[in-house]
């Protein structure tokens, strides 16, 4: 595993892998415009095995989206991007991180729980399938 950060020209890698990972992938553009943004952040792996990107605002960052390719799952490399997107965040000032995830999601709450994420609210029929969103959050210094 080789992490570096992301950046607006890593578009493309990004997209492809979020649309393996996830029910619906954001397209490069959207991938483009997310990176371009004033506070983003994120890390990729020179493999092309995942990603995470954030946003870092007024102290706090939020998880914008963590995907690993699925035929790189279970090695580690989430709990690596995590840890590394978490970094970049508290390098640029961040204090807190914050992020939303699927109460129905299992695998990414056992990840969270383990980086030591904790509930801070739920959103009620947050998502199109009817599951609650958790807020989780964590200090980071």
């Amino acid at each position: 595993m080789s992490i570096r950060p992301a950046g607006p020209g890593d578009a493309e890698a990004m997209a492809a892998i979020h649309e393996k990972s996830l029910p619906r992938g954001w397209s490069a553009g959207e991938m483009r415009t997310l990176l371009s943004g004033k506070g983003a952040t994120g890390v990729i792996d020179a493999g092309g095995g995942g990603f995470a990107l954030g946003c870092v605002v007024a102290g706090e960052s939020e998880i914008l989206s963590l995907a690993v390719d699925p035929d790189r799952r279970r090695a580690g490399l989430g709990r690596t991007l995590l840890a590394a997107l978490e970094t970049q965040c508290a390098a640029a000032g961040s204090a807190r991180m914050v992020l939303d995830v699927s109460e129905t999601n299992a695998a990414a709450r056992a990840l969270y729980a383990a980086a030591g994420y904790g509930e801070a609210a739920r959103r009620k029929a947050y998502y199109a399938d009817g599951a609650d969103a958790l807020i989780l959050d964590k200090q980071l210094r």
